[in-house]
């Protein structure tokens, strides 16, 4: 039997595969304590993308709404993430942006990151380790898991080698985007990762959109895993990650151990449950093993994104179309992993693809960017026809002479007219418009109206049902108000 930890992902990977990362500060802050008691190894938050769509669809300053959550949970060491080379864009950024980013999100007390990078820019990863180890920040070193022919045993036992070999990374990650990992592959690969690990635990990350991470994490337990990554039941399932309530279930029942406190459990999935109905978000999802994810390996995130992208162009119900082209070009381009960015830059091509009725016939920057290696190597290489096309298209030669830049520091600083990193960043990922927005939204909100209780829940729906904006109730004792 095993003592198994939890990484807590209710406030990321649960309301970014959900709620597209539209979780505000004023969402969370009223339930964080209660997650902090509850004996979590790690909880997540944030992320750059969290910052990008805070700022844009939300008008919230992401800075102040993280300090706001955060000081919430004081007990327990917050973890975020980030890719190796950028930030919330699909291309490449500058070395010393990045160094910057991680050097803010420790100041503002996130003390535990996972760093990924899809093609394994090592030497970037062990950089910004090296950076985070100025505040004694943890690193995970991340192992994208993606299903192709390179990607074997052997490739992820150099990779997990090359990681383990650096000081500063402390934990390897084993992050499952789409699901697709079973127990025959884990049984061959989880011990080829351990075996070149220099005795550094695994963690395992699974979005569960084919149902199957639970039992997954059961088999990855047995293989040597210690540390699995779960959210609170609303905020789990489909293509967020296991159950925190299932998966303590599952263990006690295998005679298992945790320090989880299973009293807080409830109090924290009502909150969320109620906030995500209050805003139209989703909550309660499960998963269905679908063969076609298994081709495509579009994280469950992106699957909105290419359905918004089909609308726009008349094409709604061209979606498994999409999904079968999709398989074809991550094919075409040497299986790149399929999350940011390459799952964006392959659903992109896709539907291009289909829309133009012409294969390749618009290739976007970006994908000419990887191809001329500006990502880094490939897993395998593109395909010859393909790379033609794609390096004699016409703005190959425009992309061709103008290599990503890498300023310093001092030359960001200048470049966006301000030396509060803080709002360097800010202006590094949105513009100036989008900016402005959110301060004249005025300052930080700290809570969000929900339903006082599940009768006023009800109610509610009653309303909708009888096609009624409102009803006032009236007693001796009572006035009550209350609007669909």
């Amino acid at each position: 039997m095993a003592h198994i930890e939890f990484v807590d992902e209710t406030f990321r990977d649960g309301q970014q595969s959900l709620w597209g990362m539209r979780m505000q500060a004023g969402m969370a802050i009223p339930i964080a304590s209660t997650l902090d008691r509850t004996g979590f190894r790690r909880i997540e938050f944030g992320g750059s993308n969290y910052f990008e769509v805070m700022v844009r669809y939300c008008q919230e300053n992401p800075w102040a709404g993280m300090d706001a959550v955060l000081e919430q949970m004081p007990r327990t060491v917050i973890r975020s993430g980030m890719r190796s080379n950028a930030m919330a864009t699909f291309r490449t950024s500058p070395d010393a942006l990045m160094d910057a980013w991680m050097r803010r999100n420790c100041v503002h007390g996130v003390r535990s990151m996972w760093v990924y990078d899809l093609l394994y820019n090592i030497d970037k990863m062990a950089r910004l380790a090296k950076v985070a180890k100025e505040f004694g920040t943890e690193i995970a070193g991340s192992l994208m898991y993606t299903l192709s022919p390179v990607h074997d045993d052997a490739y992820y036992a150099d990779k997990a080698k090359k990681l383990s070999a650096c000081a500063d990374i402390d934990t390897l990650l084993l992050y499952d985007t789409a699901g697709v990992l079973t127990k025959e592959r884990m049984t061959t690969l989880i011990p080829a990762i351990l075996a070149n690990s220099n005795g550094k635990r695994l963690e395992f990350h699974g979005n569960n959109l084919l149902g199957m991470s639970a039992k997954n994490y059961l088999d990855a337990i047995d293989l040597g895993v210690s540390i699995i990554h779960t959210a609170s039941r609303p905020m789990a399932n489909g293509p967020s990650v296991p159950s925190t309530e299932l998966m303590v279930n599952n263990l006690e029942i295998l005679g298992h151990t945790h320090n989880l406190d299973k009293a807080l459990f409830e109090p924290v999935a009502t909150h969320m449950e109620r906030v995500g109905k209050r805003a139209g978000f989703l909550v309660n999802q499960h998963g269905e093993y679908n063969v076609l994810s298994i081709q495509h390996q579009i994280p469950g995130g992106m699957m909105g994104t290419l359905k918004a992208q089909l609308e726009r162009h008349g094409m709604s119900g061209k979606i498994d179309e999409v999904l079968a082209e999709v398989a074809v070009v991550r094919r075409e381009l040497g299986y790149p992993g399929m999350a940011t960015p390459f799952s964006q830059l392959v659903g992109i091509q896709a539907v291009l693809n289909l829309v133009n009725g012409e294969r390749y016939k618009t290739i976007p920057d970006e994908i000419i960017e990887y191809a001329l290696g500006y990502y880094g190597e490939t897993a395998a290489p593109i395909d010859g026809d393909v790379l033609d096309r794609i390096l004699y298209s016409p703005r190959a030669q425009t992309v061709r002479e103008n290599p990503p830049e890498h300023p310093t520091l001092a030359e960001l600083h200048r470049k966006f007219g301000t030396t509060d990193d803080d709002e360097m960043l800010l202006r590094a990922i949105l513009p100036e418009t989008d900016l402005e927005k959110m301060r004249a939204a005025g300052p930080l909100k700290r809570d969000y109206p929900t339903m006082s209780s599940p009768e006023l829940e009800q109610a509610a729906k009653l309303l909708k049902i009888a096609n009624l904006p409102a009803i006032q109730m009236q007693s001796e004792n009572l006035s009550l108000s209350l609007r669909a």
